[in-house]
């Protein structure tokens, strides 16, 4: 039998730890929850979780040394799976409610207030990933995934670079569209909770598994 692998959720103050722990070990991994900067940059692994205000979030990664993690990860072809929050401050920058606060710029663009009647988005929601998604093979189309957040990637403004693969990019559609999941090299992420999803989220932390 194979050694599962080993996957560090970062512990930056944010974020629903132990329901991502769970989630990942109910799909396969051992988890380890984190801010040691050894452990997270030497994973097989990384989850960045994140919930509550782009600001604070962007403060407690930059607290514990993330942006240097995800540097280093990234460097060197690592995966990272940044959820919710999580994927937002990979961002360039967020504004809420009149406060702009710098992400970590993996990304180009800004998180910002959905345009929509109905403010949070809670629920269940289809996306639209594209053909050749990795993160979600497998899936039937209209598979529903949980979203709770007011604010999202409403564009995509990452310019496609020779040689690299362009990142496949999923959509989802409250109100507008806006970016529900990005597949970029190793740099994995989702706006809905894959932890709170059922099996829908099972098997796509599954998906992400398999690439460790």
């Amino acid at each position: 039998m194979s050694t599962p692998p080993h996957v560090v959720v970062l512990d930056y103050g944010s974020g629903n730890l132990r329901s991502a722990e769970r989630a990942l070990e109910r799909a396969g991994a051992k988890v380890e929850v984190t801010a040691d900067s050894r452990a997270a940059i030497d994973s097989d692994g990384l989850v960045v979780p994140g919930v509550g205000a782009f600001a604070a979030c962007a403060a407690g990664l930059r607290a514990v040394g993330g942006e240097r993690i995800l540097e280093q990860r990234l460097a060197g072809g690592r995966p990272v799976l940044g959820i919710c929050v999580g994927m937002q401050v990979l961002f360039e920058r967020g504004v809420e409610f009149g406060e702009e606060a710098a992400g970590a710029g993996q990304w180009p663009g800004t998180v910002e207030k959905l345009h929509a009647d109905v403010l949070p988005h809670m629920g269940w929601n289809t996306v639209s990933a594209p053909a050749d998604s990795q993160l979600f093979a497998g899936m039937p189309a209209d598979e529903r995934f949980y979203f709770v957040h007011s604010f999202a990637a409403r564009r995509w403004e990452l310019e496609p670079v020779e040689p690299f693969t362009p990142p496949k990019v999923t959509w989802a559609h409250h109100g507008e569209d806006f970016v529900a999941a990005v597949e970029n090299g190793p740099l994995w992420a989702t706006q809905f909770h894959p932890e709170k999803s059922g099996d829908a989220g099972r098997r796509l932390l599954e998906n992400w598994l398999a690439v460790l």
